[in-house]
C-alpha cells in the first residue's frame, strides 16, 4: 500500500485483525515486513529506523511507562531516545507537559496518574521530538466521555495549528469522523478504501430514508435483489443504500411491485460508520 497523507488529520480504519497497528509498527521498524519495501518520509523502513523515530511521533495503544519516574523525566527520557541533547529534551519535555494540560503535575510520579493524564502523557512523549509525522493507536481508547473530548480537541489543534501531519489509528468511528477530513480503510490487510471522507461517500452508494405503509418483508427483498443493502432502525426507518449505478426511480418500482406505500422518502448522507460496513462488506 501507498498513503499519502494530507494536511491535517487522517483516519486509520479497520475491523479488529484488519492490520492497523501492524502497519504502523512496520512503518517504525519495530516489526520487519516478511517481504516488499516501504519507505516513510524518504527513509527506507528496513535500513533507515533511526531516521524515521527522530521524525515520527508514536503515541502506543498500550502503557509505556517506567515506574518511579516522574512526568518531565519521562518525557525528557523519550526526547533523548529521539536524539535529542540532554539540555534540550528537558526543555521541551517542559513546554510539551504544559501543552498537553500537565504542567502542574509534571514533578508527580507515574504510578499516581490516572489513565487520562497517562494519555496526555503519551501524547506528550510523541510530540516532544518535534516530529513531522504523528502516529496515534487508539488515543482515546481507555477515556472517560469528557477526557475523550479533551484528548481530541489537542489533537485537532496539532493536525490544524501544528506543521505535523496526524495518523490516527482508531476503531472509535466517531473520534474519527468529528477530527479527520480523510480516512483509510483496511481490510484483511489491504486498503479498502482511502480518500476524502466526502468522495468515498459520494462515490460508494446513495442512502435513501423512507417509510412504507404495508408488507415491507417482501419490498426489501426485491431492493436486496437489484443489490441494494437495506436496514430498519428501531423507528421503523428503513435505509436503503444503493450502488452509484442505482437508480432512485428503481425504488418506488420496487413499492409498486410489491404493493407497498413510501410515506416518507429522502436522500441522506452516509455517516462514517455506513462507510466502514460498506467498505469492509459488514452490517
Amino acid at each position: 500500500m501507498t498513503l499519502s497523507l494530507g494536511r491535517g488529520a487522517v483516519g486509520l480504519l479497520g475491523p479488529n485483525g484488519a492490520g492497523k497497528s501492524t502497519l504502523l509498527r512496520i512503518l517504525l521498524g519495530f516489526l520487519a515486513p516478511d517481504k516488499g519495501e516501504g519507505k516513510v518520509l524518504g527513509h527506507d523502513i528496513r535500513r533507515d529506523q533511526a531516521l524515521i523515530r527522530r521524525a515520527v511521533g508514536y503515541m502506543p495503544e498500550s502503557d509505556c511507562f517506567v515506574a518511579g519516574m516522574d512526568a518531565v523525566t519521562f518525557t525528557s527520557y523519550f526526547g533523548e531516545l529521539s536524539g535529542m541533547p540532554r539540555q534540550e529534551a528537558m526543555k521541551r519535555a517542559h513546554e510539551v507537559l504544559f501543552y498537553v494540560g500537565l504542567g502542574e503535575s509534571r514533578y508527580r510520579l507515574l504510578d499516581q496518574y490516572s489513565a487520562g493524564m497517562k494519555q496526555r502523557l503519551k501524547l506528550a512523549q510523541a510530540l516532544v521530538h518535534d516530529p513531522k509525522i504523528l502516529f496515534l493507536d487508539e488515543p482515546t481508547s481507555t477515556l472517560d466521555p469528557h477526557g475523550r473530548t479533551e484528548v481530541l480537541e489537542l489533537i485537532r489543534d496539532i493536525s490544524t495549528s501544528k506543521d505535523i501531519q496526524v495518523l490516527i489509528s482508531s476503531h472509535i468511528l466517531a473520534d474519527i469522523e468529528s477530527i479527520c477530513s480523510s480516512v483509510v480503510i483496511l481490510n484483511k490487510g489491504k486498503v479498502a478504501a482511502e480518500g476524502r471522507m466526502e468522495d468515498l461517500r459520494a462515490i460508494r452508494y446513495s442512502l435513501y430514508e423512507l417509510r412504507v405503509k404495508g408488507d415491507g418483508g417482501p419490498f426489501r427483498l426485491d431492493l436486496e435483489a437489484m443489490g441494494c443493502r437495506v436496514e430498519e432502525t428501531e423507528d421503523r426507518i428503513i435505509k436503503v443504500y444503493m450502488p452509484a449505478e442505482g437508480d432512485r426511480m428503481d425504488i418506488f418500482r420496487a413499492a409498486s411491485r410489491t404493493g407497498v406505500q413510501l410515506r416518507y422518502f429522502v436522500k441522506s448522507r452516509t455517516s462514517l460508520e455506513d462507510l466502514f460496513a460498506g467498505a469492509v462488506g459488514v452490517d
